[in-house]
């Protein structure tokens, strides 16, 4: 089955076309593809195809009047669409387009193939123990009949548009073999190649389904409270944002929600990858499918069933399985050549040697017939996604996002990374350390009426004035001086045109009158720094500290010293970067000073401060400049021009969930920078494995064409070596689902 029930349903392309996705379970591999591409690029109506084979779903942009038609030359491939449409409600609906198709094109009922392999048996018996020939072909060609029919009509279907995939090369094959009176030898190539493809259809489905089990850790059902105060079971789908869910010890949370009465630790391993079960209590997050432990809690519905983080991640994987990575794209060009070049010797083989020199003809067809079936590039255009999807599969059940095998692959290339540090190198989550009214000469005056007032009088006023401007801003610094004037019960006052200052701080109006909160660079922009504050400043940065100054229009008013703490999985994944061989950088929009002290408390090569998101953004373009493959470390919202400007991004997934898994390349799900150098060590693994697969599939039919050349090589070798090929490179792939 897909790893969606649902496929998504037509949608608006640009220019007013549609784009619609078309489930066609018979999609294995670039077999049907290319059957596929070749058909439908002949219609004017049809504007691009995207083909995700290990979802079986075929992607089509068309005229809005052309689906009918598009329908219809899928079928006329011998291939069974299904489309969906919206019901009543707007979610998906799938509605399949005849008679559904019972799973792989490859897959079917054991029964005839047995019955097959008895008579292809007993027709090699046959001819081992001198019986008569027309026995030996009796059997052969019962045991044809009973098994390679399929074979023979999607063979004849690929030569009438002319592809020369490994249904046509096969039927051709075993056509020759029977005409040369080779009648076990045609059967049991048949029978052989059957049950090969039976096979490689069941080792395809490993990887086909390699996040399947993410898709069963939500349960069908939740315990929701209904209007009269009772609690009964209701199918997820049903269950909609702002609805309380009650969960009991061990079970599974079924959606997103926010924490509103009990307390209990959870095992986000599913959506972060921790092997640790987190605390929650009033008020924190939970995800879908992350498991209860011992304690009890209710919780209100985030996010509908079908926007949960959890289907989020499952639906960035796919979208992911359906990118190309740079490998995969060669290796689909390489086998555009590779077979119209195999058959082409083999046309060769068959011909020249008795032409001109005179060889024996039987023997000369036999060896290009062994080569036709060596033609097929399967094996070697298999043996890309595979290893790709199970690479992306591997780390989503790690905790980290990836987003398309491209960056699966660029991963292993990171020779420098930047990281932002609020949120990032440290848990972003700073408290005020300190507060002071700046003592300039005036500083005991009230800034609306200039009037002498009491020190504690204005200490409250500078800090009503910074908690109000504070409160408006998400800022992990605006909102420790936030929530230290909230303990404090400081009275917050009505803000009026209240503007964010990216990379400074914030601006807006209170009584009339104009007030900023901002960092050192914003006081330097205002002239309004001086000597006297110059030094306070340098002394609190110089502790680690980050300074937020209360400015007015003539003055600075007070200053708020925040800390944050270093995580100690900062310092972990910094020193294994630096054995990789792995430069870091640290881009904070904090003074210089702070900079340096934490670059220094976790071993960052390079610190700088006071960075604009501009400034951010002209760094990693310069370390790009210079040759270096570079990546960018942020909460994928305030670094996103950098972010977006690195080859790779990754983002905080746990700071910002959402924004991080529709944004960022790479997503770390708990925040963890121990994950990057993982994702490092998977992409090398990666690599290793992509070069392992093509060296494996190109040397092997090497190995066969050279031995069909010689006459060494047999047509029932030739079948063991091309699928026997495709088996071991799937085999391979699927070794990253351990890694």
């Amino acid at each position: 089955m897909p790893l969606r029930a649902d496929v998504p349903p037509p949608s608006e392309a640009a220019d007013g076309d549609v784009r619609t996705a078309i489930r066609i379970m018979q999609m294995d591999c670039p077999t049907e593809e290319a059957l596929i591409r070749k058909k439908l690029s002949r219609m004017a109506d049809v504007r691009s195809m995207e083909f995700n084979l290990m979802q079986r779903v075929l992607t089509v942009v068309h005229a809005p009047a052309a689906l009918d038609a598009v329908l219809g030359a899928l079928r006329s491939l011998d291939f069974t669409p299904e489309i969906a449409e919206a019901n009543s409600h707007g979610a998906p609906k799938t509605v399949q387009d005849g008679p559904r198709a019972r799973g792989s094109a490859r897959s079917g009922s054991w029964l005839p193939l047995a019955f097959a392999a008895v008579a292809a048996t007993a027709s090699e018996a046959a001819g081992w123990l001198g019986a008569p020939a027309w026995i030996a072909a009796a059997l052969a060609i019962v045991a044809i009949g009973s098994c390679g029919l399929t074979t023979y009509r999607k063979g004849w279907l690929a030569l009438r548009h002319g592809n020369l995939n490994i249904n046509a090369l096969m039927s051709i094959a075993v056509t020759g073999a029977l005409i040369l009176g080779q009648w076990p030898e045609a059967a049991m190539v048949m029978v052989l190649f059957t049950v090969a493809e039976l096979i490689e259809a069941r080792s395809l489905d490993r990887a086909r389904h390699a996040i399947q089990d993410l898709m069963q850790l939500t349960p069908g059902q939740a315990s929701v409270q209904q209007p009269g105060g009772g609690w009964r079971l209701t199918a997820i789908k049903a269950i909609a944002p702002g609805a309380r869910v009650r969960v009991k010890p061990g079970e599974r949370i079924a959606l997103d929600g926010e924490i509103v009465a009990g307390r209990s630790s959870v095992d986000q391993a599913p959506i972060t990858g921790e092997s640790l079960p987190v605390d929650k209590n009033v008020g924190d997050a939970v995800f879908a499918g992350t498991i209860n432990q011992a304690g009890s809690f209710d919780y209100r519905v985030t996010a509908p069933a079908g926007n949960t983080t959890l289907a989020r991640i499952i639906h960035a994987v796919e979208e992911a399985q359906a990118t190309k990575a740079p490998t995969q794209r060669f290796v689909d060009q390489f086998a555009r050549v590779y077979t119209p070049l195999v058959f082409a010797v083999a046309l060769a083989v068959a011909l020249v040697p008795p032409l001109v020199f005179g060889g024996v003809w039987q023997a000369w067809i036999y060896k290009a017939l062994v080569m036709l079936v060596i033609a097929c590039p399967c094996a070697l255009v298999i043996s890309t996604p595979v290893t790709i999807v199970s690479g992306l599969a591997a780390a989503a059940r790690k905790g980290i996002l990836i987003k398309g095998g491209t960056y699966l692959e660029q991963g292993r290339k990171l020779r420098r990374l930047a990281f932002d540090k609020t949120g990032t190198i440290t848990h972003g989550k700073p408290v005020q350390t300190d507060f002071a009214i700046f003592a300039d000469a005036d500083a005991n005056t009230d800034a609306r009426s200039d009037t002498p007032i009491h020190a504690g009088t204005r200490a409250a006023l500078c800090r009503g004035l910074a908690a109000s401007l504070a409160a408006r801003s998400d800022h992990p610094v605006s909102m420790a001086i936030a929530s230290a004037a909230q303990k404090d019960a400081v009275a917050h006052l009505a803000v009026d045109s209240f503007e964010a200052l990216a990379g400074r701080g914030a601006r807006g109006e209170i009584n009339g009158l104009t007030y900023w909160l901002g960092n050192h660079r914003l006081a330097e922009e205002l002239g309004r720094c001086s000597p006297s504050l110059e030094a306070r400043l340098d002394a609190l940065e110089r502790e680690g500290k980050t300074v937020v100054l209360l400015i007015d229009a003539q003055r600075v008013l007070a200053l708020f010293a925040v800390a944050d703490t270093v995580k100690e999985t900062s310092r972990a994944a910094i020193a294994e970067l630096h054995r990789m061989g792995v430069g870091t950088a640290m881009l904070t929009g904090d003074n210089p000073h702070t900079a340096a002290a934490i670059a220094e408390q976790v071993g960052i090569d390079e610190a700088r401060g006071n960075q604009l998101p501009q400034d951010k953004l002209d760094a990693i373009a310069q370390w790009s400049a210079e040759g270096a493959s570079v990546g960018m470390v942020g909460d994928g919202i305030n670094d996103a021009p950098a972010l977006a400007r690195a080859d790779i991004g990754f983002a905080m997934g746990a700071m910002g969930t959402g924004t991080a898994i529709e944004t960022a390349d790479v997503a770390l799900m708990d925040d963890d920078l121990r994950k990057i150098p993982l994702f490092i060590r998977l992409s090398k693994a990666t690599h290793a494995v992509l070069v392992q697969n093509i060296a494996l599939a190109l040397g092997i039919k090497s190995v066969f064409l050279v031995l069909a050349v010689m006459g060494l090589g047999t047509m029932w070798m030739a079948v063991f070596a091309d699928v026997g090929a495709s088996l071991l490179v799937v085999a391979n792939g699927l070794r990253l689902l351990r890694k």
